[in-house]
């Protein structure tokens, strides 16, 4: 079952969720935070790049509780500012002359372009504690490397379309490799602010160090 609601899809996903589906990643991060500011009788809400998954929906009361809560949001619509994560980096990265160079300036130019932006963590995926920044402008997204590394190291800062990203732990990537930093993105004892340091709604300066 499938239904418009306020310009937006909002599907049954199987008997106790639904997914919403918005325009991109920013309407993703501010519908999830209306949702959760109104206090709806959920278990979760997890938003991706175009959707937000709302599950825990115990009834049809809930479902419908949802939808109207979906219905009267719209971009921007009670969405207030997360917490501000300063993450200090080496900007030393293998692929920043790269970027440099598709941004049309110099490696000096693009660490102070970088480290000036504020960045929102819009959802959290691909391994536990790498959140998706959004934040980029579209006139400095870059492509993805053509051939990804076998190994990319942990506190790898990286950039790849208008996302922007920190590898927690060493893994493969094809994200173009800007700096590094010694931030856990990822400790699962942690209480606060929680495992994860940059949870969907974290705002995030990089600071050359």
């Amino acid at each position: 079952m499938s239904g418009r609601v306020g310009a937006r899809r909002v599907l049954a996903y199987g008997l106790h969720a639904l997914l919403v589906e918005v325009d991109d990643a920013d309407g993703a991060a501010a519908l999830a935070s209306w949702l959760r500011a109104q206090g709806q009788p959920v278990t979760d809400v997890v938003p991706a790049a175009a959707t937000v998954l709302v599950d825990g929906l115990a009834d049809a009361a809930a479902h419908a509780a949802v939808r109207d809560a979906v219905a009267r949001w719209h971009p921007g619509a009670g969405v207030t500012d997360g917490p501000l994560v300063v993450l200090e980096v080496d900007y030393d990265g293998e692929d920043l002359a790269d970027v440099a160079a598709l941004w049309g300036c110099s490696v000096q130019e693009a660490v102070a372009r970088h480290s000036a932006l504020e960045l929102t963590a819009a959802f959290c995926g691909f391994a536990p504690g790498f959140s998706y920044l959004v934040g980029l402008p579209a006139a400095l997204a870059v492509p993805r490397l053509a051939t990804p590394r076998t190994r990319v190291p942990a506190g790898s800062v990286a950039l790849a379309d208008r996302w922007c990203g920190v590898y927690p732990t060493a893994s493969p990537g094809g994200w173009r490799l800007i700096g590094r930093t010694d931030a856990v993105l990822w400790d699962p004892d942690r209480l606060d602010p929680g495992p994860a340091l940059l949870a969907p709604g974290t705002r995030v300066r990089f600071v050359a160090r």
